[in-house]
């Protein structure tokens, strides 16, 4: 009887045993398990906050490259902002990560076409700054930012449709000396220049009127005084003063047109720099600047 109870306790034993094995076995397999999962998860979770950090700093330079602040833009930039501090501080599972994904997909969606919308409106402006180099259309510009990229866009685009004064463009002034022949020498040299010569073109523009036209021509030299004839004129509230007149026949297509302009008195042009300006009647239309050494 007694080898039968200790036979019966040492494969109680042995039963006892092999299932405490096997629980450990379990146990310690689940904990590495666990220890994979959340492994996984953490750098899952990294990588979705380094493509959210990634997206923000494309946000940063395309807000960069604007002269006046896109609304959209800094909108959708605080928006990633928030996700990333919301994301740095929640727990990590596979729900909270799925969220945060789904989350990602849509702003990435949205940035494509915000950012596709600020690279054609900045290439629209570089184009309108390049044909019409003129002060009055470049701070039009700095004005009509408007909250929506799409509005912006049409209302600078109306601002060229609807013009309907004349606009110049390439508008250069240089000294020049003056041959008895007649012919013309460019020169940077103050003492040695005759004359200035201020060349621009006048922009086609369909709205406006063929015919007769002109356009008052402002040198401006190194002490602030105003070259040639420097006579006055009253448009409405504004006086102007001019050093010539330029009057041409505009036929509705780009007219080259020069002018020379002398200096006060016969004396010698001063060294410095020189302002040239454009006016249409009061409206200033096109400035340049070089100088004389």
């Amino acid at each position: 009887m007694e080898n039968k109870s200790s036979t019966g306790l040492k494969v109680a034993l042995g039963i006892a045993l092999v299932l405490f094995l096997a629980t450990g076995f379990y146990t310690m397999n689940l904990y590495r398990e666990s220890n994979e999962t959340k492994k996984e998860l953490n750098e899952e979770k990294q990588m979705v906050m380094n493509d959210l950090n990634a997206m923000a700093k494309q946000y940063d330079e395309a807000i960069a490259e604007n002269d006046v602040a896109n609304k959209d833009l800094i909108n959708a930039r605080e928006r990633i902002q928030g996700l990333i501090d919301s994301l740095r501080i929640s727990e990590t599972n596979v729900k909270s990560l799925w969220r945060y994904k789904t989350k990602y997909r849509n702003l990435q969606k949205e940035m494509d076409i915000l950012l596709a919308q600020n690279d054609s409106l900045r290439i629209e402006n570089s184009y309108l700054a390049t044909s019409l180099d003129s002060t009055r259309v470049r701070l039009e510009e700095r004005t009509m930012f408007t909250d929506s990229l799409l509005v912006q866009n049409t209302a600078l685009a109306e601002v060229v449709e609807n013009a309907s004064i004349l606009n110049t463009v390439d508008l250069k002034g240089f000294g020049v000396i003056e041959r008895t022949s007649g012919k013309l020498i460019p020169t940077e040299r103050a003492r040695r220049a005759d004359k200035i010569r201020v060349c621009f073109t006048v922009a086609k523009n369909a709205l406006v009127q063929a015919g007769d036209q002109e356009l008052y021509v402002q040198v401006i030299d190194p002490n602030n005084n105003i070259l040639g004839a420097n006579e006055q004129i009253v448009f409405e509230d504004k006086m102007l003063n001019y050093s010539v007149v330029s009057k041409f026949n505009y036929e509705n297509s780009n007219l080259n047109v020069c002018e020379f302009v002398t200096s006060n008195n016969d004396n010698d042009f001063e060294k410095g720099r020189y302002v040239v300006n454009i006016f249409n009647k009061k409206d200033l239309v096109s400035t340049s600047e070089f100088t004389l050494k």
